[in-house]
């Protein structure tokens, strides 16, 4: 008896993740498919969503049950590298109007596949970051 309700107990928690994952996925973003750099040719890829802010990228991966992102990426240290087109068994899994790009994100390198609309929009949020060396000074928070 002890072990049925342990057993109901974990299926109810395993039920309640998946919903609030589900939820969380359908809430909306941008259809992408990521991998971790170095990879071999063709595997690591990874399905799922991205949302971006005003500073950081969140990657939700479709098959995970994690409550929050699976990877999360700040905008500032993002710097976006040679981009591509799908080759040989990647074309299993995305379409001639897919946009692979590589993606430096401070101690961690990615490729990321998106179409090319969605990826006329990551390229322009990633561009219009505001520079390093611009800050906003309140007036009377500084010398002058």
């Amino acid at each position: 008896m002890t072990l049925l309700v342990v057993l109901v107990v974990l299926l109810g928690g395993l039920a309640a993740a998946f919903l609030y994952r589900l939820v969380l996925l359908r809430r909306g973003g941008t259809a992408v498919i990521l991998r971790s750099l170095p990879a071999t040719a063709g595997s690591g890829w990874r399905h799922g969503i991205v949302r971006y802010g005003e500073n950081v990228l969140v990657f939700y991966k479709l098959s995970s049950l994690r409550p929050g992102p699976d990877r999360r990426m700040i905008r500032q240290t993002l710097i976006q590298g040679e981009r591509r087109s799908p080759q040989n068994s990647e074309f299993d899994i995305m379409s001639d109007e897919t946009a692979i790009v590589e993606l430096d994100a401070g101690d961690r390198r990615y490729e990321i596949a998106m179409e090319r609309g969605p990826f006329t929009a990551f390229t322009s949020w990633l561009e219009s970051r505001p520079s390093d060396r611009s800050q906003r000074n309140m007036p009377g928070s500084g010398p002058t």
